[in-house]
């Protein structure tokens, strides 16, 4: 089943990783000490590069409603979810990638390349395999340190996953009921929580634990629920996507500590439901930020090879400040077109080709 493209939900996914790379490109000039930010207000200079925490947030709210609206499509209803198929289907979407990715950052810490080796007080790359395989990269960087950055942001891939893990089943148990919204309602509750009493001081808990991203990812899977049982009226999405909007700027700019994730989130699902339902056509100018949001996946997992060569680049060019915006738009342009590339030659033939696996075997069993 070939699902039908949202545009307002790809604009949403290109925003997200617009941010996320904002943000990593900043955290190397700043560990580079570029004083790039000099002049500039602290407000400013956070919400231009320091969103992309509320990048990966999006994300598992565009998550959640992705994954329960395609079950939704694809069994009539979630009790009939096939647990077999739902998790063989997610293997082929994101396995490909992510066993590919494991094998070049092995290959890239055994020839020792700077930035990509795991160090032993981590627990070398054998603790590293082991937990991105099995989805528990933030709770090894909790306890014992970040990994390289090419390891660091399999964290939210852990938390997105662990979801997932448990998504059917529930489904199965508790989807003919209000058990279901129920379950549900608790992570969004648990969410700010996890992020600040829960966390016990711990800074990469605060960020990367699991209650604290599966509030906005239970967010999306109640905005599946929601919009497969009504209909609203244009002016009622109207009202959705404007308030939306206003959430997700006003979060944005204008962060709160404790709640401004889960905010964040709601914004976002406001902003989905209005594009779901009135099937908005993105004007052409937003094209590349759209053709960004179709690739995200590919782009978030490929990002940091690029930022680790453009940088590089950079510094060999003594740092110099004009070069700074070149950086930025540079990283990208070539970290979208990347993930476009990787996308249409590698992870979606990889993809198809294991749903027709699984297919054949259906017929043959």
């Amino acid at each position: 089943m070939k699902r039908q493209r949202i545009d307002g939900i790809d604009l949403l996914r290109g925003l997200a990783i617009l941010l996320v790379l904002m943000n990593h490109v900043n955290m190397r000039l700043r560990g580079a000490k570029v004083p790039y930010t000099a002049g500039m207000s602290e407000q400013l200079v956070s919400s231009l590069v320091w969103n992309g925490q509320a990048g990966v947030q999006i994300f598992f709210a565009i998550s959640g409603f992705l994954i329960t609206s395609t079950s939704l499509r694809r069994w009539g209803s979630l009790p009939k979810v096939s647990v077999r198929d739902f998790y063989w289907l997610r293997f082929a979407r994101i396995a490909p990638l992510l066993l590919l990715l494991l094998a070049t950052l092995s290959a890239l810490h055994f020839a020792h390349v700077k930035n990509f080796v795991v160090q032993p007080k981590t627990g070398g790359l054998g603790q590293a395999l082991f937990a991105a395989l099995t989805f528990h990269v933030n709770v090894l960087e909790a306890t014992r340190g970040y990994l390289p950055a090419n390891w660091d942001i399999l964290w939210s891939l852990s938390v997105e996953e662990m979801f997932y893990l448990f998504f059917p089943l529930v489904c199965w148990t508790l989807g003919r009921s209000w058990g279901l919204i129920g379950f549900l309602l608790v992570f969004v509750v648990l969410g700010p929580f996890s992020r600040t009493v829960l966390s016990q001081g711990n800074e990469v808990w605060r960020e990367y634990s699991y209650l604290g991203g599966m509030d906005s990812i239970a967010l999306g899977c109640l905005t599946a629920l929601l919009v497969s049982a009504n209909s609203f009226s244009r002016r009622t999405l109207a009202e959705f996507g404007i308030a939306g909007m206003a959430i997700l700027m006003g979060m944005l700019c204008f962060s709160l500590r404790i709640m401004n994730m889960t905010a964040l989130a709601l914004g976002t699902c406001m902003i989905i439901v209005a594009a779901s339902q009135t099937r908005w056509e993105s004007p052409s100018f937003l094209t590349p930020v759209l053709k960004l949001g179709q690739g995200s996946y590919e782009v978030y997992l490929t990002h940091m090879f690029v930022i680790f060569a453009l940088f590089g680049l950079f510094l060999d060019l003594g740092k110099p400040m004009r070069g700074v915006p070149v950086l930025f738009v540079t990283v990208i342009v070539v970290a979208g077109l990347l993930g476009q590339v990787v996308a249409r030659f590698y992870s979606e033939p990889m993809n198809r080709f294991l749903r027709g696996l699984a297919h054949s075997a259906s017929k043959t069993a």
